[in-house]
């Protein structure tokens, strides 16, 4: 017997709630591989997150869910019933393309593939992680035709990341942003010669960093009681299930400030998102943030807009240099803002600087919707990464280490996710001014190390929402505009035409 919509829905939110609570073990298994695990447990490991995730696939997908997602009907519109009931509709329409075993099989190969990129990238030997690259690319093909797509297969696989989103659309992005940054770029590039970052090199004691990124992320607002910082080789931030347990790490080098400071303050972003969102929508699919693209603009606007401010370091600095004596005691605040804002092109992507990041997403965005479409192979991705880079920034990277190695993210199985860095970018400078605008004493404030009102306003009208609102909905609800890319490029025609002098 079918049950009325007011019945289905509370028996299909339990049955979401099941669902969440296995993806939310199987993210702690995760989780405990990339901190704590001992290296000899990675194939056990591998097996479990394939049980769990098999698990939870085969429950959204059944029948029962199916009953219970067509009973529900459609709730009255703009409720958070019609998010729940929408946004559970997506997954299970997406999820039931998806054979259980290929569900399995992507867990399985993606666990022991990164480990094996650790290895690779220690060693900068790309042979030992390309045969589980070339199984991870078949699998995300596979999936693609399941899933299906309009105009290309690397839609299918954006889809899941950026609901909505279009590789066309991306493209047009990308070439405004390389147009827009190119005469900045040359300019910024005739300061070649000069060493500003040489500040942020020298002696940092690792538990004095880690003890300075807690003071910022706390005065952030990040809620200790609710999460914890620990260490992996490539820094994440990551929940289970709702806000009440959001997790963030980092990593640190001895001799450069730079690295555990940035991802501390942008895995913060990320977890301020998670930590805001409506505790009512815990174990449902309207938890977690609005996309990834969204969710990025959250990260960069802490690390970049706020912690590359020179309002911010008006605090900060004073402190910082107080516990670095001898490292930062001749630098004074305007020689620091001029270091951490030091731009040229660069090897590294998380450690760009916010002229060049974009250049750094460009390239992979184009490498892997070759990747996808057949047009380039595993064997040829890392000369093919070595001249996109000779394109985009001017240089190759001193080994594979420096180059095609150096993201987890295509070990990982994740295929469509680099533009959302980009699309995060891009939206934290439209996001910023819209609060900007409301509240323009937030530079003063940010001067005194108080950032209230600007987490005020991003909670309201970012975080507490989660998924209940389409991405460009949201972004437009909280701004009065579409997403574009004008304010960013006005922003880094500011803020580098002051710094390098530009016209």
């Amino acid at each position: 017997m079918t049950p009325a919509p007011e019945e289905a829905l509370p028996l299909l939110k339990e049955r979401l709630a099941t669902v969440a609570d296995l993806d939310a073990a199987s993210g702690v298994l995760s989780w405990d591989r990339q901190t704590y695990m001992p290296g000899g447990g990675v194939a056990g490991r591998a097996e479990q997150l394939a049980t769990l995730n098999r698990l939870s696939h085969e429950m959204l997908t059944s029948g029962e869910t199916a009953r219970l997602l067509d009973a529900a009907g459609e709730p009255e519109p703009e409720t958070d019933a019609e998010a729940l009931v929408r946004l559970a509709r997506r997954e299970h329409d997406r999820a039931v393309k998806l054979p259980s075993s290929l569900v399995a099989e992507i867990s399985r190969s993606t666990t022991l593939a990164e480990p094996a990129w650790q290895r690779a990238r220690a060693d900068s030997d790309y042979a030992v992680l390309a045969p589980h690259l070339e199984k991870i690319l078949d699998l995300q093909r596979e999936a693609a035709e399941h899933l299906g797509y309009e105009d290309h297969p690397y839609e299918a696989l954006l889809d899941r990341y950026e609901p909505g989103a279009r590789k066309a659309r991306l493209e047009v992005m990308f070439d405004e942003l390389k147009q827009g940054t190119a005469g900045m770029i040359r300019t910024v590039a005739n300061h070649a010669g000069e060493d500003r970052e040489a500040p942020l090199h020298g002696t940092f004691d690792e538990r004095k960093q880690e003890e300075f990124g807690k003071v910022v992320a706390s005065a952030f607002g990040y809620d200790w009681d609710r999460g914890r910082q620990d260490r992996a080789a490539h820094p994440f931030c990551i929940n289970f299930g709702g806000s009440g347990d959001v997790r963030i790490t980092t990593r640190f080098d001895p001799g450069w400030l730079s690295p555990a400071l940035f991802a501390t303050l942008h895995e913060t972003g990320h977890a301020l998102y998670e930590q805001g969102i409506d505790p009512t929508y815990s174990r449902t699919p309207i938890s977690g943030g609005a996309s990834l693209g969204v969710h990025e603009s959250q990260s960069r606007l802490w690390e970049n807009i706020v912690g590359r401010s020179r309002s911010f370091w008006t605090h900060f600095y004073p402190r910082l240099r107080k516990i670095f004596p001898d490292a930062l005691g001749s630098t004074d605040l305007e020689a620091f803002h001029r270091a951490v804002n030091a731009a040229r092109p660069s090897e590294i992507r998380v450690e760009a600087d916010e002229l060049t990041y974009n250049l750094h997403v460009a390239l992979r965005f184009e490498l892997e919707v070759a990747l996808v479409e057949g047009s380039l192979s595993v064997a040829d991705l890392p000369e093919a990464w070595n001249a996109k880079m000779e394109e985009h920034l001017g240089l190759t990277p001193k080994g594979d280490a420096r180059g095609v190695l150096q993201d987890v993210h295509w070990a990982m199985g994740v295929f469509g996710y680099f533009p959302t860095y980009t699309i995060g970018t891009v939206l934290s400078v439209q996001l910023f001014d819209a609060a900007l605008e409301a509240h323009p004493e937030i530079p003063g404030e940010m001067e005194r190390g108080e950032f209230g009102t600007l987490l005020g306003w991003l909670r309201e009208n970012v975080h507490r929402h989660g998924k209940k609102y389409e991405p460009d909905d949201l972004v437009e609800r909280a701004t009065g505009r579409p997403p574009e890319a004008g304010p960013y490029l006005r922003y880094l025609g500011d803020k580098f035409g002051e710094l390098y002098g530009m016209p």
